[in-house]
């Protein structure tokens, strides 16, 4: 970007709403690319945590980790609130971004993670949100894996499903994988994929005794 944070002056911030989430009133102006600056504007802001998604892929099986859970967000889609997702959760300030992805994937799926590798960090919607997702692949072996989990204080219900590559694939060409972590996350072990398995073949299987509670 040719301009910075210094390029906004910041006149008033004001909380609308502060709930789980915040919702912050910004009144500004800033710099224009041709020169001179903007009117002052309003803006709206909704304040959400930082988020970390891992997807969870078994090289060996060439299969992939996917949740379904009821989101509120969704409960106006015609065709169903419950999502197909990547495993993920907020981040917590106490902990790394990778021991929430390793924690988060024994909460909602109760599979242990091998290698970890960053993908990207990302803004999902900079408009209007000030949530950062980081997304990390997480190398699984699934043998044994499926059924219910999710933390009850958290009111989760979350149904796990292992599902190949190339059924992952379809899904999200037929639109039933519709949100930003999957999107990335497979179009990502779309190109890597090959290595991953190459290397696979060459290592002894991630195997570790888990215990899973279904």
């Amino acid at each position: 970007p040719t301009l910075g944070r210094d390029d906004v002056e910041l006149i008033q911030r004001d909380t609308l709403y502060q709930g789980f989430f915040r919702l912050e009133a910004l009144e500004l102006r800033h710099r224009l690319f041709e020169g001179g600056w903007s009117a002052t504007m309003r803006r709206e802001v909704h304040n959400r945590f930082d988020a970390v998604g891992v997807l969870l892929y078994d090289p060996h099986r060439d299969a992939l980790v996917l949740i379904e859970q009821f989101r509120a967000g969704a409960i106006d889609d015609p065709t169903s609130p419950w999502k197909l997702e990547l495993v993920a959760g907020l981040a917590d300030k106490d902990e790394s971004l990778e021991d929430v992805a390793r924690r988060e994937a024994m909460e909602e799926a109760g599979c242990q993670v091998g290698q970890l590798t960053k993908l990207h960090t990302y803004y999902p919607s900079p408009g209007a949100c000030n949530e950062r997702v980081t997304l990390f692949c997480g190398l699984v072996d699934t043998h044994g894996l499926g059924g219910v989990y999710g933390v009850e204080d958290e009111h989760e219900d979350i149904r796990v499903h292992i599902v190949t590559f190339t059924n992952a694939w379809e899904l999200l060409e037929q639109g039933r994988l519709d949100n930003a972590m999957c999107l990335i996350g497979l179009h990502w072990l779309a190109g890597q994929r090959a290595s991953l398995r190459a290397a696979s073949q060459r290592a002894a299987p991630f195997n570790k005794d888990t215990k899973r509670t279904q």
